[in-house]
């Protein structure tokens, strides 16, 4: 997916925030849980797209296709400027697993390749492709955790 690694620069931290645009893009600094389901529930700004892409490299077709959006519907959100509440707690969660493959690689860039390469703990689906559905994206979590604690199978 996307870019060659080689042709990229290095991968900025994967802090949620960070892959969503940070304050600028957020114009909150959500601490808690309820201020994330709160800033959801307002929309996120649609700007996160494009943060998001530029974070992790990826074209604005496979980030639609990794959370289950329409391209189009990212196009005409990122138009009306907002996101609705579905659509970002989708952002919100590819930037959840995101943060946690960082946390668990120690490096952004072996982060985001083990999310774009196919995995045999997750029956060789990449990562990324599985961000369309909580089930999918908990099943990501848990594979990273599996890593975490060296159980590999």
């Amino acid at each position: 997916m996307g870019i060659p690694a080689a042709a990229l620069p290095p991968t900025p931290s994967l802090s949620i925030e960070s892959v969503l645009g940070g304050l600028g893009v957020l114009h909150a600094r959500p601490r808690t849980a309820l201020d994330w389901v709160s800033l959801i529930r307002r929309g996120i700004s649609s700007a996160a797209v494009d943060s998001a892409t530029r974070t992790l490299h990826v074209t604005q077709a496979e980030l639609a296709e990794a959370l289950g959006i329409p391209e189009r519907t990212l196009a005409r959100r990122k138009k009306e400027g907002t996101l609705n509440s579905e659509e970002s707690a989708k952002l919100v969660r590819l930037a959840r697993v995101a943060e946690r493959a960082q946390e668990v690689f120690e490096d952004a860039d072996v982060a985001m390749h083990w999310l774009k390469s196919p995995n045999t703990a997750l029956g060789t689906a990449v990562p990324l492709s599985l961000m369309d559905t909580d089930i999918g994206a908990e099943s990501v979590l848990d594979t990273l955790g599996r890593i975490e604690h060296g159980v590999f199978a």
